[in-house]
């Protein structure tokens, strides 16, 4: 017998097998059931054409979701052995989503401050925190990515500062943490606690911290300079909570009021201390704000 009988007889003998070869590999000639074909699909996933944006399996039929042009998809889930397939065109491409929740931790490079609050001004979204953390970094990060850029800050005399939100994968929220002290609070609007009323704020680094006004119109001296018109509290503070969100105490319920971000204080939650509060109308009116309000 010949070589190239050999060859034929041999090709011959890998089809009755019913196998075949792609760049993936040796894969079925028969066309894979859909649940295998959403297996190998999900194998190739990183050599998709850039329009697709996601497959599943849909009555019996391996659906392929695109967002422009189709060319090139068949051919890709045939080249993996994923079988026949249907083309769905969508409108838009998903993107990831997370959410700004106040009292959640921002950083910029070395610089760690909290998520105050949200905040909008037309169709753009902003995030209020303390002005002299704000200052200090350039691009920020919040807890799922890439936040935004530092647009604005004041301090001393002030203690407020202003980030924009450019990721639209952040959804701004009016939630508050708790941590564990209980679920997410929801902000209806904004107001000035009278001397004596409770007030709470969050941080990550404390957690859900409560405590009474003891004074309003402070002037307080940093190093840096002396910022005034604070809202004095007993509640303790911590370093990293600058920029926390301040809010009236919920009690039993699950709504609160914005009063201001966590400038500085003294002592600590060891062995207690002073938490001074910048009032949340002077950046609002500022920088003409409006709390995103649930």
């Amino acid at each position: 017998m010949t070589r190239a009988a050999v060859v034929r007889r041999a090709g011959a003998a890998v089809l009755a097998a019913g196998l075949a070869f792609t760049s993936a590999g040796p894969v079925s000639a028969e066309p894979a059931a859909p649940a295998v074909g959403l297996e190998r699909l999900d194998r190739g996933a990183a050599t998709r054409p850039h329009a697709v944006t996601g497959w599943y399996v849909d009555a019996g039929a391996l659906v392929v979701s695109v967002r422009g042009s189709a060319a090139g998809v068949t051919e890709w889930a045939r080249g993996l052995g994923a079988g026949p397939v249907t083309v769905e065109h969508v409108a838009e491409a998903p993107r990831p989503v997370w959410d700004l929740v106040s009292g959640q931790p921002i950083t910029s490079g070395g610089t760690r401050c909290t998520l105050g609050f949200n905040a909008r001004s037309g169709t753009n979204r902003y995030v209020l925190s303390a002005g002299h953390c704000v200052r200090a970094g350039t691009e920020w990060q919040g807890v799922g990515g890439y936040l935004g850029p530092a647009v604005g800050s004041s301090f001393p005399s002030n203690d407020y500062g202003l980030i924009r939100v450019a990721s639209t994968a952040a959804t701004s929220t009016a939630l508050v943490d708790r941590y564990n002290s209980g679920s997410d609070v929801t902000v209806t609007g904004a107001a000035t606690p009278p001397v004596g009323s409770s007030v709470c704020y969050s941080s990550p680094v404390s957690g859900w911290r409560c405590g009474s006004v003891t004074g309003i119109n402070h002037t307080v001296c940093y190093p840096q300079g002396c910022v005034n018109q604070l809202i004095r509290v007993t509640a303790c503070p911590e370093p990293g909570a600058s920029g926390a969100p301040v809010v009236t105490n919920p009690g039993s319920g699950t709504t609160v009021r914005a009063v201001g971000l966590v400038s500085g204080g003294s002592g600590s939650c060891t062995s207690g201390g002073t938490t001074w509060v910048q009032p949340i109308a002077e950046p609002l009116s500022a920088y003409g704000l409006t709390l995103v309000t649930g």
